[in-house]
């Protein structure tokens, strides 16, 4: 079973996979569950000296004893599912006023979402980024890192943009985050692919913020910066075989970014959007690469996640690499349906980002920036195009 998808971090699944005597492309049970939970994590952290956010990560879930550790951390903080990941449970409070109703809040969407309703609590960093470490592992004490990616391009707390290498790091600042990571799974004995998460202070102070045991949707800029096939890697750590490289074998070589392409309406608050698609355009090129789970004549509903494809682009600088994405993007066609295309382009495009002046709050930041200005003159011929496929389309099925 791949290490892959829904069930790459469940910890129950991946046990009974095993005791089946099927091949699990992951880490050891005990290990998913220990880093799943983002409590028992900080606290294995804190163990290790790994630096994390301060805040109150324990098991008394009193709501007036919660609401006094608060006071004494000091607002404005985060309120966090234990169990949770992709935004789900989280909550930003900037008053004691409305820590309570914060409170109650996150614990019912944490229920909702994980059937955990357990929280902790931590300072909230008003501008950080979001970097995260690739690492690999095999069974014979092998520890790589695969160097950094920079994903603060966020929406609703999930990215849509990542890069590597990330344009705010210098030489020594990213391997003491490398070295941290390394550290991390050397000392839960970890085994196969995962990504160390940290937040960066914009004073370049950095905090553990969660490990994923698992392969993460932006693992191809990472491929394509090293050159590693991880897919492959974490397969062969599966099989109880070593790995083919030592650490000073790696290097980051050229600039990667990838944008996720979601069904949703970026102008109507991310409403998701349905439908089927007519045709999918499929960009080419030298260092381009586009990941995409859809074909002609697929139906989009709500029933899944609303990422579409991943577009993802190499070049030899950052500056082309964006040029080149930009360029891409004109290719990703879904006619038939509403997606966040134009959205990322005007990112792409927003100063801002071309200078790497990046943070988890960059969409908000820039929310009038990045309002619809309108279709561009190559967005109406697409329209056109899109229009005259569908009414073929409907003319062959009819006759």
């Amino acid at each position: 079973h791949p290490g892959y998808g829904f069930l790459s971090e469940n910890a129950e699944f991946a046990k009974r996979v095993r005791d089946a005597g099927i091949l699990f492309i992951g880490p050891q049970a005990e290990t998913m569950t220990l880093m799943g939970d983002k409590t028992e994590s900080k606290k294995a952290m804190e163990k290790l000296r790994v630096p994390i956010i301060p805040g109150y990560h324990g098991d008394n879930q009193d709501d007036s004893f919660l609401r006094e550790e608060a006071q004494k951390i000091g607002y404005p903080l985060l309120i966090k599912a234990s169990a949770g990941g992709g935004g789900k449970g989280m909550r930003v409070v900037y008053e004691d006023d409305l820590f309570l109703e914060s409170l109650e809040s996150a614990r019912r969407e944490a229920h909702n979402a994980f059937g955990n309703d357990k929280v902790l609590i931590e300072k909230y960093i008003e501008n950080p980024r979001h970097i995260e470490v690739q690492v690999l592992s095999s069974c014979h004490g092998e520890h790589f890192h695969l160097f950094e990616r920079e994903c603060s391009i966020q929406r609703r707390h999930q990215k849509i943009i990542e890069e590597s290498p990330s344009p705010a790091l210098k030489d020594d600042l990213r391997l003491e985050m490398c070295k941290v990571a390394v550290q991390i799974t050397e000392g839960i004995q970890y085994e196969g692919a995962g990504t160390i998460e940290y937040i960066l202070d914009e004073d370049g102070s950095f905090y553990f913020l969660e490990m994923n045991t698992r392969l993460q949707v932006e693992h191809p800029i990472t491929e394509m910066v090293t050159g590693v096939d991880l897919v492959k890697s974490q397969i062969e750590v599966a099989e109880g075989r070593s790995l083919s490289f030592k650490q000073s074998d790696l290097e980051q070589k050229g600039h990667a970014i990838e944008a996720r392409v979601y069904a949703e309406n970026p102008d109507q608050d991310f409403l998701p959007s349905v439908g089927d698609i007519v045709t999918v355009g499929n960009p080419k090129g030298s260092g381009v690469r586009f990941d995409c789970g859809y074909q002609d004549g697929n139906t989009v509903s709500i029933k899944y996640d609303p990422m579409l494809a991943k577009l993802i682009c190499w070049a030899e600088d950052r500056e082309t690499a964006i040029s080149k994405i930009k360029m891409s993007l004109e290719q990703v066609l879904f006619a038939g349906l509403k997606t966040n295309r134009q959205y990322l382009q005007r990112i792409l495009d927003l100063e801002d980002f071309e200078k790497g002046i990046t943070f988890t709050h960059f969409i908000p930041k820039h929310s009038e920036d990045l309002k619809d200005k309108g279709p561009t003159n190559n967005e109406l011929a697409q329209a056109i195009a899109a229009h005259f496929l569908c009414s073929e389309k409907g003319q062959s099925s009819s006759s």
